[in-house]
């Protein structure tokens, strides 16, 4: 008896079964998802509300079906504002491919609510909390008024400037002239001096201090008026 052929439908149903998914073509919604998730947890430590847009993916790329696509950020590349994110397969088939996409932070901001006078030290009067996509806005801009309050900008700024960290000066914890403890310890010692600072430092920056016999030691302002040196 001859073999009967099946009906051309049925053969490709057939052929539709898991065994030709395992060599079938990626699903692209995968790799989609893949994209987001990645970038969820890589913006997850973000001070804001995250919200992740994958760019279109072209439906006429093929590309061999994989079990486990691995994402992966290309050296330099960021988890927000406009980014690209690689997608591997490392078997049964080796391939790469680079997806756009887009991570906007929803959150508040510091900007100033006065004009600031630089090297004025800035109180809580003069600051102001708004609310807008931060990866729009310079990087380091503060998201706390306790980053700013008594520090000082180091030029003059009008009102409505988000104010960035890196253009504040710290809070001044030791005045030049001012009479400071320089304080050293290590394993098993610990010692202590009076000076003199001869420079005005901020909390963690390095100051001068002269001792008593004359010498100029350098060390970490600290609050309280103290100095730690290093021996």
């Amino acid at each position: 008896m001859k073999p009967r052929l099946l009906p051309l439908a049925l053969l490709a149903a057939a052929l539709s079964g898991p065994a030709a998914a395992q060599t079938g073509r990626q699903d692209l919604a995968v790799i989609k998802h893949t994209v987001e998730q990645f970038l969820q947890v890589q913006a997850g430590g973000l001070p804001g509300q995250v919200t992740v847009t994958v760019g279109a993916i072209d439906p006429r790329m093929t590309l061999a079906a994989c079990p486990e696509p691995q994402a992966f950020f290309m050296p330099g590349a960021r988890a927000w504002g406009k980014t690209t994110v690689g997608v591997r397969c490392a078997t049964p088939s080796t391939w790469t491919v680079y997806i756009q996409a887009n991570v906007t932070v929803v959150g508040e901001y510091i900007a100033a609510a006065a004009p600031l006078v630089q090297g004025q030290p800035i109180d809580a009067n003069q600051l102001t909390t708004l609310k807008g996509d931060l990866t729009m806005l310079p990087a380091g801009v503060a998201t706390d008024a306790s980053q700013v309050i008594g520090r000082s900008a180091t030029v003059s700024l009008p009102p409505g400037t988000p104010l960035r960290l890196d253009t504040l000066r710290s809070k001044p914890v030791v005045q030049s002239g001012q009479l400071v403890r320089l304080v050293s310890s290590g394993n098993g010692f610990s010692v202590s001096a009076e000076g003199r600072a001869m420079s005005t430092a901020g909390d963690g920056q390095v100051v001068q201090v002269k001792t008593g016999n004359g010498q100029q030691i350098t060390g970490i302002a600290k609050t309280g008026g103290m100095v730690e040196v290093a021996f």
